[in-house]
């Protein structure tokens, strides 16, 4: 499942740390992988990406002529977190440049699903966190996926760019992955006071009705003291709303089938 919005600051990173930790607390092992240069999924779970390969050296692998060099794997790269059944694959500002050496490879669209095949088995879920913008390694990303889920928070300027996602989610699907659904659009940093949040809210749900989540995640500090932290919500303050919120958005994807 990619978690995907070229909006930045809409809450992917927070939704993809917080729903792997709920779904890990359902007993789903949960594999993150972060494909945002900014690496902000690897030091929201504590991960470190300057002591040993990320991503980037699965999607532009080492070339060499010594006939004892072993390429890196998959499994070589990903790192345990502090959070039981929860893995990941961590990025750093090396993954800005995978883009741009992508771009004369053969099949360059399908280089993180190569990436990530072989260890599809091993998990009973994948998220993708992705960068905000909608250039080849979020269409990367949409090619290995199964699923989309489109973090929007009830902003304006945040809804303005959900037309252009989901017109490239359609293309993504017609010419290169016929598999690919829209798991549905979730409402974050609502704030029932305002009445700038309630019109989006109402707004999206008018025009997407039917692929509008019913889980909404309000707005707390709580996200950003777990981000310092280094732990999901559902570890930093297990009985705080924010925690119960994404328990109910694992269980909900789970009830429609997105989730197994």
């Amino acid at each position: 499942m990619s978690l995907c919005n070229q909006k930045g600051g809409v809450g992917k990173t927070t939704t993809a740390i917080s729903l792997a930790g709920a779904l890990a607390e359902l007993g789903r092992k949960v594999l993150v992988v972060d494909f945002d240069p900014q690496g902000a999924l690897t030091a929201g779970l504590g991960a470190s990406a300057h002591d040993g390969p990320t991503i980037y050296n699965l999607l532009v692998p080492e070339r060499s002529t010594d006939p004892n060099y072993v390429p890196l794997t998959t499994r070589d790269v990903i790192h345990t977190t502090t959070i039981d059944n929860i893995h990941i694959l961590p990025a750093n500002i090396d993954l800005a440049a995978a883009e741009v050496q992508l771009v004369n490879e053969v099949a360059r669209e399908h280089v993180l699903d190569d990436v990530l095949k072989p260890i599809i088995g091993d998990y009973d879920v994948i998220l993708i966190d992705c960068q905000p913008s909608l250039g080849l390694l979020t269409v990367n990303a949409l090619t290995a996926s199964q699923g989309v889920l489109i973090p929007l928070a009830c902003e304006f300027f945040a809804l303005r760019g959900v037309a252009l996602l989901l017109d490239t989610i359609d293309k993504v699907k017609a010419r290169l992955n016929p598999n690919l659904e829209l798991d549905g659009i979730l409402p974050t940093m609502y704030d029932p006071r305002t009445l700038h949040s309630v019109e989006v809210l109402d707004l999206v749900k008018q025009n997407r009705p039917k692929d509008v989540l019913q889980t909404i995640i309000r707005r707390t500090v709580k996200f950003p003291d777990s981000t310092v932290a280094a732990s999901p919500i559902t570890v930093f303050a297990p009985d705080h709303q924010a925690a119960e919120s994404y328990r109910e958005l694992a269980r909900e994807l789970i009830s429609l089938g997105k989730i197994a």
